[in-house]
């Protein structure tokens, strides 16, 4: 299995036998926790590190599964472009119902009984969008974990935002209650490795993960998952960091806008919704280009004022907010420029 991935573009790594964790290997490993830039295995083609150590080279993991036949097989998420939908299913005390779907208010008339997993409140998030549920999704990889869990397998847009890392019960960035991501930063386990726990056993359906819906795209984004851009190296010039007041008054330019695309929720038709989206998109894409602004927070306040506005179409929202600042970036806009 791990050369039919690493064949396939998906970089892995080993897991210790029996184990869903990285497979230590030099003594410093082994005893205490150091920087994987400092570890001597890596330049000596040895694993070490999980992720950091994982490659598609097939010679180098002919040779560590020669050394230990039994390890399990790890896949990089980050370098693979992975984001992988990890459903819990542990039994654990039902959360605030405001932190089953963050940032979705769930009134108080709606019956929670039987909400147990994140099985559920994936469902319950899909639900709410009217959108299919991804662990009923057979047109992507399914995995089943030996816990009674699921992880959903997609590929991330080539050209579309990187998404980080979370934990469902975490209190900052979650996608639901008992649902983790897997992405940049990560690994995921990979089909037919054997715990003590159990095996993990792909699901009838495909067998190789499908692109990332665009909805998903979308909540990932209001969520708080995207990864901003790696900072330069030291030997690049880095821009010069803006004066408050040029943020401030790039936010006041955007703001306006923003107002205008939510406006359009007061009507479902006739406000020129497509129209007002992109400017504003187009706008946030010129002053994040100038360094007025970050483009992950453009993203995030575009997608939540377009799905304010029209929670229905997720999808077509994020396809207008990405279209708007490709293009905006092309033109970098200071704030008294208004076009």
């Amino acid at each position: 299995m791990a050369a039919w991935l690493a064949l396939r573009g998906y970089p892995v790594h080993p897991l210790a036998p029996g184990t869903k964790t990285p497979a230590p290997n030099c003594p410093d490993c082994r005893s205490s926790q150091h920087a994987p830039q400092a570890c001597p295995c890596r330049a000596q083609d040895r694993w070490c590190h999980g992720f950091h150590a994982a490659t598609t080279d097939l010679r180098t993991l002919r040779e560590w599964w020669r050394i230990e036949p039994d390890f399990g097989i790890g896949v990089a998420c980050g370098p693979a472009g992975l984001v992988v939908i990890d459903v819990d299913a542990h039994g654990a005390p039902l959360p605030d119902r405001q932190r089953l779907l963050p940032g979705i208010p769930i009134d108080d008339r709606v019956d929670l009984t039987g909400l147990q997993s994140g099985f559920d409140t994936l469902a319950l998030l899909a639900a709410y969008r009217s959108r299919p549920n991804p662990c009923e999704d057979t047109s992507t990889l399914r995995v089943r974990t030996p816990s009674g869990g699921m992880h959903v397998w997609y590929q991330a847009p080539k050209d579309g935002p990187r998404f980080r890392c979370s934990s469902g019960s975490s209190s900052k960035v979650a996608l639901a209650w008992q649902v983790d991501i897997r992405a940049v930063g990560g690994y995921i386990v990979a089909p037919t490795t054997r715990t003590a726990a159990g095996i993990y056993q792909p699901l009838p359906g495909a067998r190789l993960p499908a692109a990332l819906p665009m909805w998903l795209t979308a909540e990932l984004a209001r969520t708080g998952h995207t990864v901003e851009a790696a900072p330069a190296p030291a030997d690049a010039p880095v821009p010069r960091p803006q004066a408050r007041g040029h943020r401030q008054a790039g936010q006041r330019v955007l703001a306006s806008l923003l107002d205008e695309v939510r406006a359009c929720g007061s009507s479902p038709a006739g406000t020129a919704f497509s129209e007002k989206l992109n400017r504003a998109a187009f706008t946030a894409g010129g002053l994040a280009a100038a360094g007025h602004l970050a483009e992950a927070e453009c993203r995030r306040l575009l997608l939540e004022a377009a799905d304010h506005a029209r929670p229905h179409q997720p999808r077509r929202n994020v396809l207008i907010v990405e279209a708007g600042l490709r293009a905006g970036s092309d033109r970098p806009i200071e704030p008294k420029e208004r076009p």
